[in-house]
């Protein structure tokens, strides 16, 4: 019998607000939000325990938190300390595994299997250690695979007081997979979004162990393919190896306008500069994408997203724009005032420099040579040293970048 493996799933808690808190020891024990200012259509970006007891949550516009939290302290953050902080967190998960993959800046899955205690003594040790030599709390949760451990720590999290870090461990023992996930409403199954859920609650499925006892041949009758991968799940399986490095999975860059914006040409003109930083991310980090995307979010908080798949992959700022524009000019509603505009790049591969979007050479101004050129300027002089002439009477602060 192959040897049960031993899964971690990190999560730092708070963790914008836990760094603001070293910064500036005043604001411990403090309803703290870092995010944008609330005059300029900011939005909550991390929200500390006594926060989160009135309510305020991440994504939240920050008016709306400050109206559930009066006293709430709105910090805008500061610039270099979390990637820091980042940095040193991942190195000791690095020297606790052998195999690390890091989800976001402060989230991250460790194979512990090799190590010789259990993997609760495992979690106490880690857990002992980034509280001690980094003063930061986190929570973890354990299992034999990343779905039953990131779903433990996030059950073992949402069980603690709300007024203070959890700071929470979490295991599911070897074999009780599918025990501790039925009582859990169906939203707590990875993938399953709100029209899945709805199907599912159609049929009278609303726990994920009433979906457990269903026949997958019945759930891949309704859903499809996603019917059997829910399934699955429902029952605790996972064969997902923690992949250590952590590739990224998509680049995307997206703005908040402290006004709506209903003009497209303001619109257009935007979407233009997250096609340059898109495109420069994906260079600096050595990835093409075939999959473009642009998102849209309108004053009364809607929100819709296009998508496009190329037949080569591309990190060349043109062709991100070109693809872009047209997904924008399908999605856009009238005249509808725009709060939010986002443009992502995913499906990476090995890229291709022979052709344009429209199977044309590529003109030497847009060369990768060109804007590797370009790129370096802008490392050494700054971002605004060589700007398009279509952003000279752009304003840095008409807008809130994220």
């Amino acid at each position: 019998m192959a040897k049960a493996r031993k899964i971690l799933h990190l999560d730092l808690d708070a963790f914008f607000c836990a760094v603001e808190e070293q910064l500036r020891p005043e604001l411990r024990g403090k309803a703290i939000a870092v995010g944008g200012q609330p005059d300029q259509r900011g939005v909550v970006a991390s929200a500390s325990y006594p926060a989160r007891a009135f309510g305020v949550r991440s994504a939240m516009p920050m008016a709306q938190a400050l109206r559930l939290c009066p006293h709430l302290i709105v910090v805008g953050g500061t610039r270099g300390a979390y990637s820091d902080r980042s940095r040193k967190v991942m190195a000791i998960l690095h020297d606790t595994a052998p195999d690390v993959e890091p989800l976001s800046i402060d989230e991250a899955f460790l194979d512990v299997t090799i190590l010789p205690e259990s993997i609760e003594e495992t979690a106490r040790k880690l857990q002992r250690r980034i509280n001690r030599e980094l003063d930061l709390p986190c929570s973890l949760g354990g299992a034999t695979n990343k779905l039953i451990a990131k779903t433990a720590n996030t059950i073992g999290k949402a069980s603690k007081p709300k007024d203070a870090p959890p700071n929470a461990i979490t295991i599911v023992a070897p074999g009780d997979e599918a025990q501790f996930l039925a009582p859990l409403p169906i939203r707590g199954l990875w993938g399953v979004g709100p029209k899945n859920a709805e199907t599912l609650a159609s049929l009278g499925l609303r726990t994920i162990g009433q979906v457990a006892q269903w026949s997958e041949a019945a759930l891949v009758a309704r859903l499809g393919k996603l019917g059997g991968d829910i399934w699955r799940r429902a029952q605790g399986i996972d064969t997902r190896p923690v992949q250590a490095g952590g590739a990224a999975k998509s680049i995307s860059k997206e703005v908040t306008f402290a006004v709506d914006i209903a003009d497209d040409a303001r619109l257009l003109l935007t979407l233009r500069r997250l096609a340059d930083g898109v495109g420069r991310a994906a260079r600096k980090a050595g990835l093409a994408g075939t999959i473009i995307k642009i998102k849209l979010r309108y004053g009364n908080f809607s929100t819709h997203s296009r998508q496009t798949t190329l037949e080569y992959a591309t990190d060349n700022d043109t062709v991100i724009m070109k693809c872009a524009e047209r997904l924008f000019l399908q999605s856009r509603i009238d005249d509808t005032p725009v709060r939010l505009i986002g443009i992502g790049l995913s499906g990476f591969a090995e890229p291709s420099r022979q052709l344009d979007l429209w199977g044309k050479a590529e003109r030497p101004a847009e060369s990768s040579e060109f804007q590797s050129a370009l790129d370096q300027l802008r490392d050494k002089y700054g971002e605004t040293t060589i700007r398009r002439a279509s952003d000279l009477h752009y304003q840095p602060n008409d807008d809130n970048r994220r």
